[in-house]
């Protein structure tokens, strides 16, 4: 009977320290979306930034992810999208598009940001951006024309559709390959997002190899 209530015991003690492994696993530092989103150049592994002007988060993420974007390999793209929740996120999204459309976005990018996260301007109508731009060195007329335009609202439109499709609630958020949703938080930090994405392009990569054989 002894030998029973002993072996009872181990068994109980057993399974609950399985059951306290399962639950102190850690949970997987991405959401994989269960309706992949479309690439924008298909044949290339895509990452996308999801950002806001007026996020203090993303503006002290720039200077970690900007060198991470120029070491890209050739077969990854990348893509920043505007996040759109409303309000000052919509006015400083289709500046973003427009400033894109232009040409100009690179030259005036890391200006933007200073000027509203530094320099606490608010930029929130088409004639404050053209004022600021211009001292940017970007055409005023051009840029409110190219604002105004129908082509950029189709692009606010797209944009906010594939946020939507992205599920994402907040910035910055990282999306790989339309497949993998993840951010600062849950990655552990900004180094470690930027070594997430890494890993998540290498198992595309291998994927697409496997694939092709």
């Amino acid at each position: 009977m002894r030998n029973l209530i002993i072996s009872a015991a181990l068994v109980a003690a057993s399974l609950f320290g399985m059951t306290a492994q399962a639950a102190e696993a850690p949970a997987a530092p991405y959401v994989e979306l269960s309706n992949p989103v479309q690439v924008a150049v298909p044949g290339k592994i895509e990452v996308v930034e999801l950002f806001w002007y007026g996020c203090p988060h993303c503006y002290k993420f720039e200077p970690v992810i900007n060198p991470w974007v120029e070491k890209l390999p050739s077969d990854v793209n990348f893509k920043r999208i505007p996040a759109m929740f409303g309000g000052p996120w919509d006015a400083h999204g289709q500046m973003f598009l427009t400033l894109e459309s232009m040409g100009v976005e690179h030259k005036v990018h890391a200006a933007v940001f200073k000027a509203i996260q530094e320099e606490h301007k608010k930029l929130v109508t088409p004639e404050e951006m053209a004022e600021f731009l211009a001292t940017q060195g970007v055409d005023k007329d051009k840029f409110l024309a190219t604002f105004n335009s129908f082509a950029i609202k189709g692009q606010v439109t797209q944009a906010r559709e594939l946020a939507k499709k992205y599920e994402i609630t907040g910035v910055p958020t990282m999306v790989v390959n339309g497949k993998y949703r993840f951010d600062i938080g849950s990655a552990g930090g900004a180094e470690q997002a930027l070594q997430l994405a890494d890993k998540l392009v290498e198992q595309e990569r291998a994927a697409n190899k496997a694939a092709a054989n």
